[in-house]
């Protein structure tokens, strides 16, 4: 990865969404919702507090999350598509 997020920016790899229902239906691409998870590619260094201090991040490289459905930058890199979205945006991790 050639990218370094800046403040409490993160970069994420968007993981495929549900091709088949619980009842083994397919779905075709216009039908599928969008997906809301994703692996965590690159961190930033973190948010600066009103005192100047900086608030590392709560997730890491590697870490699988949820995050809101209308969230973050999309950009591509190498031929991959990739997420940018703030702290913020991130509801909850995967575990």
């Amino acid at each position: 990865m050639k990218i370094q997020p800046l403040a409490d920016r993160i970069v994420v790899k968007v993981l495929k969404a549900e091709e088949v229902t619980k009842g083994g239906i397919v779905l075709p691409d216009s039908a599928q919702e969008k997906p809301q998870e994703a692996e965590v590619i690159a961190v930033g260094k973190g948010k600066v507090s009103d005192e100047g201090k900086v608030i590392s991040p709560e997730v890491k490289v590697g870490d699988k999350v949820l995050f809101g459905k209308y969230s973050g930058t999309e950009i591509k890199m190498d031929g991959k598509e990739y997420l940018i979205l703030k702290e913020e945006d991130i509801l909850a991790i995967v575990k």
